[in-house]
């Protein structure tokens, strides 16, 4: 075999390599519902769960941080509209409290949801916005 079919196999092995690791990797986006039942059979695998903190006059419902600041608790609500605390053990992350859509990343745990990662959906700051023309 010459020295370029070599060369060019193992690229093409290595390229597969990296999409399987990948696809293992990859987590579904589900809602709080479907994430119980994951647990429940045994799926301890990353879910993502898309939800809008839940407010009344502007303040977030139940947003608690523990005495140490290295963690905190909040309601989330589903696209299906059920509510859920969600616990994350890191500190709060820059404007949370500003967030529109919240993406958080984990799995049940004792029937508490356990965040390891939280993706923020930020207002925009083109929002309410008027074009001003010159």
């Amino acid at each position: 075999m010459k020295r370029s079919h070599i060369i060019a196999i193992v690229v093409i092995a290595a390229a597969i390599a990296i999409i399987i690791a990948t696809a293992g990797d990859a987590s579904t986006y589900v809602n709080f519902d479907q994430a119980y039942q994951m647990a429940s059979t045994g799926n301890s695998s990353q879910i993502h769960v898309v939800g809008e903190l839940k407010k009344e006059n502007g303040q977030i419902v139940g947003l608690k941080n523990s005495d140490d600041k290295l963690s905190f608790s909040f309601i989330l609500v589903d696209d299906h509209k059920k509510e859920q605390k969600v616990i994350y053990n890191e500190p709060m992350p820059p404007d949370f409290l500003r967030s529109e859509k919240v993406v958080v990343i984990g799995n049940y745990e004792n029937n508490q949801f356990i965040a390891k990662k939280i993706l923020l959906k930020c207002p925009s700051k083109y929002q309410d916005q008027k074009l001003v023309k010159s």
